[in-house]
């Protein structure tokens, strides 16, 4: 006879205790001002979308060229799958590397690799591309020297490979040298953002490169909100003028590129073990080839996209100028990305919603996503907008603070 199955537990008032506990936790993540909603965009990608029927001007997206909306785009896409299907049907070593994945990594390495020769990987998403880098590069016996403030894929590649993470305060390059200096591992990796998704500065990275020769270490830098704007387009380390065999470009193509995926750059030697031995590369589906096919058409505009980043930048310095009598502080940040900090989570999440009563969108950021007492207003501008959105930002920020005042 079998043996019978022991009874499932169940709370006292009937409900299942698993639940309950998941049930816990949500409702202290909202009392915290921390839980986080989806909001279900009813129009095509832009500078004004369409949420829960009404229209707002977007100041949450990441589109910093305004290409996700681009017609152009839209026609090669639609041509793309036409020509190619919409989907790889497996992974890149099966049967699922196409030849437009095979051009765009052309182009790619041609015009953003980081040394001579420099080969390039696409990927689904700039999370799986950061994910293969370290896991493939890194090992138990690794030790990965983080920025704090780097995006979390980072940070979870290193948990990936089971490496000794090792985090530095932000931009703290004195401290990652002792670090660096006292270190006895192996091997080692220093992992940085470019620029950095919730403050919009940019690393240290000529200091960064340096250690990492001196140190005999890999240097890892996550453009992804870089690219397409600096450096003429074609990145951070391009806007610095920096190139080493030992650097690794991680960037990605949903955001001023205006399409989906990521890419890595390096030396052929990196790329081939990244395609050889990283499980997030191997064991995924790849990209749709229309999408590979649609990413040299977006390349194509961002290369020529000069103009746009010249608009870019005068947004920039004209929201800067008009919020220096703000109560709230912006951070010094040079691009697109602007920070208004706030501080508390609930002032944070008030003053996103006030905006939005006047037509804005602009998130609210709190912890974890960032430090605890620094929840901020995310600005993001795009080329896309216009000196007259720029300036209704301001005023109705001007607005709010007299109301609050």
């Amino acid at each position: 006879m079998a043996a019978s199955r022991p009874a499932r537990a169940v709370a006292t008032d009937g409900s299942d205790p698993l639940i309950a506990a998941l049930d816990s936790a949500l409702a202290e993540r909202a009392a915290d001002g921390l839980a986080r909603r989806r909001r279900v965009v009813a129009s095509r990608a832009g500078p004004r979308v369409v949420v829960a029927g009404r229209a707002l001007v977007n100041f949450a997206s990441n589109d910093y060229l305004g290409l996700a909306g681009h017609p152009e785009l839209a026609r090669v896409a639609a041509d793309a799958a036409w020509r190619w299907g919409v989907g790889a049907t497996a992974s890149h070593v099966v049967c699922g590397h196409y030849a437009p994945h095979d051009a765009l990594e052309r182009e790619l390495a041609a015009w953003a690799g980081p040394c001579a020769d420099a080969r390039a990987l696409t990927f689904s998403t700039g999370y799986l591309a950061n994910l293969a880098i370290v896991s493939a590069l890194a090992d138990r016996a690794t030790e990965v020297h983080a920025d704090r403030l780097n995006h979390a894929c980072l940070n979870d590649g290193a948990l990936l490979a089971r490496a000794r993470l090792c985090r530095y305060a932000h931009g703290d390059v004195d401290a990652l040298e002792q670090r660096l200096a006292a270190s006895r591992a192996p091997r080692k990796l220093i992992a940085t953002d470019a620029v950095f998704s919730m403050d919009g500065d940019i690393a240290p990275l000529a200091r960064l490169l340096d250690l990492a020769t001196a140190h005999d270490a890999w240097l890892v830098v996550d453009d992804a909100h870089g690219f397409g704007v600096l450096g003429g387009g074609r990145g951070t380390l391009a806007a610095l003028g920096l190139s080493s065999p030992r650097l690794v470009l991680m960037a990605t193509l949903g955001k001023a590129a205006g399409v989906a995926g990521a890419f890595v750059a390096a030396h052929p030697s990196i790329i081939e073990t990244v395609l050889q031995f990283a499980r997030p590369y191997l064991y995924t589906t790849a990209a749709p080839p229309m999408l590979a096919q649609t990413l040299v058409a977006s390349l194509a505009l961002v290369r020529d996209g000069a103009a746009r980043r010249a608009t870019l930048a005068r947004h920039v310095a004209r929201l800067r100028a008009g919020a220096a009598s703000l109560p709230w502080p912006l951070a010094p940040s040079t691009t697109p990305i602007q920070p208004l900090i706030v501080g508390a989570n609930n002032v944070a999440t008030s003053l996103s919603d006030a905006l939005e009563a006047r037509g804005l969108w602009v998130p609210a950021i709190r912890p974890p996503t960032v430090p605890a007492g620094t929840a901020r207003l995310r600005i993001s501008l795009s080329a896309a907008h216009t000196d007259a959105d720029v300036d209704a930002l301001v005023d109705a920020l001007a607005s709010v603070a007299r109301e609050r005042a």
